[in-house]
């Protein structure tokens, strides 16, 4: 039961032929996007939820690089660190584990990299589909890696916005 004052959690889905997300809603602040099969409803209420779908059109419009949109991403500080240093990965590049690893401060950890990575609740906000094998192969990714060539190459595509 929800007590007065208090906001429910509340379910956003955002489709494109490529893809689909589950978008959780706390507090006009995203907790959690989710790779998802099909919308499970088409319901938007005004406010933060259009602003979430208006500039997720923005971006795979290709008229935006970036989001402008609140989030909360609970981690280990590990965990932080590496999302953190993937946000300054730029828009239509990438960067291995190893690369990651070492902008940290921590060379050796290129699997906790990937781990955490894996753990990112906010895939799309944080970039994690921007990090990718040294040998330049597409490796893990949570919304399967034909998800990440597409995003990868939608991004490279559209580099001059």
């Amino acid at each position: 039961m929800q007590r007065d004052g208090e906001e429910m959690l509340k379910v956003l889905y955002y489709q494109i032929p490529e893809l689909c997300l589950e978008i959780e809603i706390e507090e006009e602040t995203i907790t959690r996007i989710s790779f998802c099969e099909k919308p499970l409803n088409g319901v938007v209420e005004a406010g933060f939820a259009q602003d979430i779908l208006r500039q997720f059109d923005a971006w795979f419009a290709a008229e935006a690089q970036d989001f402008d949109l609140a989030f909360f991403a609970t981690g280990t500080p590990f965990q932080l660190q590496v999302w953190e240093e993937t946000m300054r990965i730029p828009y239509g590049q990438t960067l291995s584990y190893q690369e990651l690893a070492a902008r940290i401060g921590k060379p050796k950890a290129v699997r906790a990299v990937g781990a955490a990575l894996k753990a990112n609740p906010v895939p799309i906000l944080v970039p994690c589909h921007r990090v990718i094998g040294s040998d330049g192969k597409l490796t893990g990714y949570a919304g399967s890696i034909p998800v990440k060539r597409f995003l990868l190459q939608f991004e490279q595509n559209h580099r001059s916005v």
